[in-house]
């Protein structure tokens, strides 16, 4: 089957998936109140500088302060002629610098922010602080890696200016990397005369929303459509390629029907993406569990029920889980620390196997990640790159009943909570009347011993009256 794009535009927010063999292989969605400022570059200030931790905090114009490692500061200030280089390569607070932001605000954490500036173009990444020419490792193929290099030796890039070529590189034509690089390198020129003129903290060059960086990231020869449910983007869409991607204009088409993504089964699949349990073909699934910090995979067997001797079966479901979690990773967009807990395994080949798998479904991550190895009880430790807030994060929020605990306590809990309430009321309360309001079902378990309430009353002297409120909280107890 094809591959495809799908962009659906709302008042309140555009969303872009990519769909492979009638799967979800990517999804993004982008608010105006959540857009992204990940690659975003800035003029800013450093605000405070912590020596104890190699790190100062960075006004970039922005509510939350970035964050910025010292030890990439001293290169700012050589690399780029319009900021004010320090006396002693002492870095102090008030002092400018033309930083870009990595990672986006996690929680109470400010951006991340780094002064290795990149400028990101169809197939590659102009570096203005950076005189080497790079490969992507994904590309794999040596000749070809050769080539690009030669290509570039001949191309005259100003001096202490470097050149990445992306992954979308291969095979291209000299002629395309040269157009590529002149138009990176007439943004940098624009962005020099910014630089210079803008007083800081300002913003210099505003990354590309949603649309245009899946088109410019996910939009090779492959595809063979592009559909968008929305006129006007349509034909933003159709400008912008005249500058990148000419050739391929003819795959984007304006959809006329009335959902896009139900028309195209789309939205049942992102429902899926936010459910903790994901089954494979073979009836086993896994366990996705993220945490602040680590993600948790456990992978089960479920009801696979091929006739193999255990260790046979515990190696084919591990596989395919290999190559569903690499997927999951790549469409949830997790990050951070990774454990994954595949089923045990006695034979050292089956493990290395495994591990393999997982590396091959992972080559075509954009993320940058790193793979530990695989103990003998059949667990691996990784690192994915986490740029972006995921989906789950842009779609949910915590739970107001369980406050994101994921579990509330039990009537019964409750039940004995709300009568040891009430003793320590009653005790320092000189009131005969007393009503205690409690969620129904919290009610229902305290009744169950009828003698509870009736000797309280007959300890205290007191009517105590237990109300049954539906509006109530499961754990909400009130005492008048």
């Amino acid at each position: 089957m094809p591959k495809e794009i799908f962009i659906n535009v709302e008042p309140q927010e555009k969303r872009a998936a990519v769909i492979n063999d009638d799967k979800l292989e990517e999804f993004y969605i982008e608010r105006p109140q959540d857009k992204t400022i990940v690659g975003n570059i800035y003029k800013g200030v450093i605000e405070a500088v912590l020596p104890s931790i190699g790190a100062a905090f960075v006004d970039i114009g922005l509510p939350k302060k970035g964050f910025l490692y010292l030890s990439e500061i001293e290169s700012a200030y050589e690399a780029v002629e319009h900021l004010p280089k320090p006396k002693q390569r002492e870095i102090k607070k008030g002092q400018e610098v033309l930083v870009q932001v990595v990672k986006e605000s996690f929680g109470n954490k400010g951006p991340r922010l780094s002064t290795h500036i990149g400028l990101a173009g169809r197939y590659l990444v102009l570096m203005p602080q950076d005189d080497q020419i790079g490969v992507s490792r994904r590309i794999d193929d040596e000749e070809e890696r050769k080539r690009l290099k030669l290509i570039f030796k001949e191309f005259h890039l100003p001096g202490n200016v470097g050149i990445i070529v992306r992954t979308a590189a291969f095979g291209k034509s000299k002629q395309q990397l040269f157009h590529d690089a002149n138009f990176l390198l007439k943004l940098w020129k624009r962005m020099e005369k910014l630089i210079e003129s803008r007083k800081a903290p300002c913003l210099i060059y505003e990354e590309y929303d949603l649309t245009l960086r899946v088109i410019r990231d996910s939009f090779s020869e492959d595809v063979s459509r592009l559909y968008v449910d929305s006129k006007e983007e349509y034909y933003r869409i159709r400008r912008f390629m005249t500058t990148f991607l000419s050739y391929m204009a003819r795959k984007v088409e304006f959809y006329r029907g009335d959902d896009l993504f139900h028309d195209k089964d789309i939205e049942r699949q992102i429902s899926r993406i936010f459910e903790t349990k994901v089954y494979l073909k073979s009836k086993a699934y896994i366990i996705i569990e993220p945490t602040e910090g680590l993600v948790v995979i456990d992978v089960n067997s479920g009801g696979f029920k091929k006739k193999l001797e255990q260790e046979e079966a515990a190696f084919k479901v591990n596989c395919e889980a290999a190559e569903e979690v690499a997927h999951q990773l790549k469409l949830r967009d997790l990050g951070g620390i990774i454990v994954i807990d595949f089923i045990d395994m006695g034979r050292e080949s089956h493990r290395r196997e495994v591990l393999n798998v997982l590396k091959r479904s992972l080559r075509n991550d954009r993320a940058k990640y790193d793979i530990l190895g695989i103990s003998k009880f059949g667990v691996v430790e990784m690192t994915r790159e986490r740029i972006h807030n995921t989906v789950q994060t842009l779609s949910y929020q915590p739970c107001p009943y369980c406050q994101g605990k994921g579990k509330i306590k039990s009537p019964v809990t409750v039940g004995i909570y709300a009568v040891k309430e009430l003793k320590k009321h009653l005790k320092n309360s000189k009131s005969r009347e007393v009503a205690l309001s409690l969620n129904p079902a919290v009610v229902d378990e305290i009744l169950k011993d009828r003698n509870t309430i009736k000797n309280l009353e007959r300890r205290f002297r007191a009517k105590i009256n237990l109300l049954a409120n539906p509006a109530f909280h499961i754990e909400d107890v009130k005492i008048n």
